[in-house]
């Protein structure tokens, strides 16, 4: 770090930038200073301050409030970002004074949830019970901006679209395909294009989904749009509106699989090549991630690994 870097970070006040961002968040000085228990006066000065520590104009001043200037929209981003990050260290410090030696935040759509995650999570909780690991589930595109805004440390999702900036490493391949109800005109085909299923009334996920957003996109290079009848959140909820005759669906091969018995169903695999699918894992850096999101990441490579070998 240049010495000018560090004279800026050591004349930085962390209360002052809690004070900016109360600021630009209710729009108002005397309103910052009724929530913050603090003078106006006070809150004035220490901006002041700021803008004097950064050599520029973060606020214009009007009757009714405060705005932002381009630099101070440039600074509020950044505050919270610090100002996020050291109640990430504070809490992760607090778990460690209760014996949890180690915390993981951990994003997946729920492919990964429902097919592999419960299994990999499991076995990596029992080598390594002190180990805190927070799962949420979300749409592919929220997992990469939970990973990308620091919410989340580790990200396991699929998009045809990329991940941006981030860092990737391959996790676990999965297969859709078609579910029908037994006794549907496609079930017992050995093998169906996804073209193919247009005619019929069809269960989606959510609209944002990699899945959903796959299916659009087949449809539309075949000059087709989808019959949906209906968009559920969830895949057993899927399986139920398709038992009961609301459309066909498309899903993991392996997530049909772990809830088989949910209405009387059948798959048929797609021929197209995007139904082969690879989840990945991803985060801004592998390499400056914490220790233990460090080993959960090793562990999970290795549990892919495995598996592949047995495949072969």
């Amino acid at each position: 770090m240049k010495s000018s870097e560090r004279n800026f970070a050591r004349r930085m006040d962390l209360t002052s930038l809690q004070l900016f961002v109360a600021v630009c968040e209710l729009g108002s000085i005397g309103r910052a200073a009724e929530r913050e228990f603090i003078a106006a006066s006070a809150i004035s000065k220490r901006l002041s301050e700021l803008e004097a520590t950064v050599g520029t104009q973060l606020l214009y001043r009007h009757a009714r409030g405060v705005n932002l200037t381009p630099a101070g929209e440039s600074l509020l981003h950044h505050a919270r970002s610090v100002l996020f990050s050291l109640e990430k260290m504070q809490g992760e410090l607090s778990e460690y004074a209760d014996g949890v030696r180690g915390h993981v935040r951990v994003h997946a759509s729920i492919s990964a949830i429902v097919q592999f995650l419960p299994e990999d999570l499991g076995a990596f909780i029992r080598a390594h019970d002190q180990v805190k690991v927070d799962l949420e589930e979300h749409l592919s595109s929220e997992v990469i901006r939970a990973v990308q805004e620091g919410a989340a440390d580790l990200g396991i999702c699929n998009t045809a679209g990329g991940f941006g900036d981030l860092q990737s490493l391959p996790y676990r391949r999965d297969q859709l395909v078609l579910i029908v109800p037994r006794g549907h005109a496609l079930a017992g085909s050995p093998a169906v294009a996804y073209a193919d299923t247009l005619d019929f009334d069809q269960v989606g996920l959510h609209s944002t989904s990699s899945i959903y957003v796959a299916l659009r996109q087949a449809a539309e290079a075949v000059g087709r749009t989808i019959r949906l009848r209906i968009h559920v959140t969830s895949l057993d909820a899927m399986c139920r509106m398709i038992h009961n005759g609301l459309g066909v669906g498309v899903m993991p091969a392996r997530a049909f699989e772990l809830m088989h018995g949910v209405g009387e169903l059948e798959s048929v695999p797609l021929t197209d090549a995007w139904a082969q699918r690879e989840l990945r894992m991803i985060a801004r850096d592998f390499s400056s991630l914490p220790v233990t999101a460090r080993l959960l990441v090793e562990h999970l490579q290795q549990g892919a690994s495995q598996t592949e070998r047995l495949a072969a």
